[in-house]
């Protein structure tokens, strides 16, 4: 069975503090491995040591992973891609979404709409969210 999932290149060191704030919000198992220390760490030059060369937040339905090193063979413009949060009611979609909307900037208010209720926002860090439920 193949599995998806997300891979976030953080820009400004940010990786550790977003992937924190996000395992508040989603809860799961938070790995983070810095590269000051770890088997790369020669490869990469001073300025990046103290960043994460490698996030793991996973949890029971879903696993994101982040670094804080560019990624060279990217452009910033292409493949902009957004994470949706699927929940479980109406209270929770609320919940989320106000915590990824806290320091970060709401694109679409939660509505309830023909499929559900949603909202979006793009958190703090510049990640693109969509908090739903099917429930109206």
């Amino acid at each position: 069975m193949s599995k998806i999932s997300a891979y976030i290149n953080f820009s400004n060191n940010q990786c550790g503090e977003a992937m924190t704030f996000y395992q508040s919000i989603l809860g799961g198992e938070l790995s983070l491995m810095p590269v000051k220390g770890s088997p790369m760490q020669d490869s990469f030059p001073g300025e990046a040591q103290n960043g994460i060369l490698h996030a793991d937040l996973t949890g029971s339905d879903f696993s994101i992973l982040g670094t804080d090193m560019p990624n060279p063979n990217i452009e910033a413009t292409v493949g902009i891609v957004s994470l949706t949060i699927t929940c479980a009611n109406k209270a929770e979609v609320h919940q989320k979404f106000a915590r990824l909307a806290d320091g970060g900037k709401v694109v679409h208010e939660v509505m309830t709409f023909f499929a559900g209720t949603m909202g979006n926002v793009v958190d703090k860090y510049g990640i693109g969210w969509g908090v739903f439920t099917e429930e109206r």
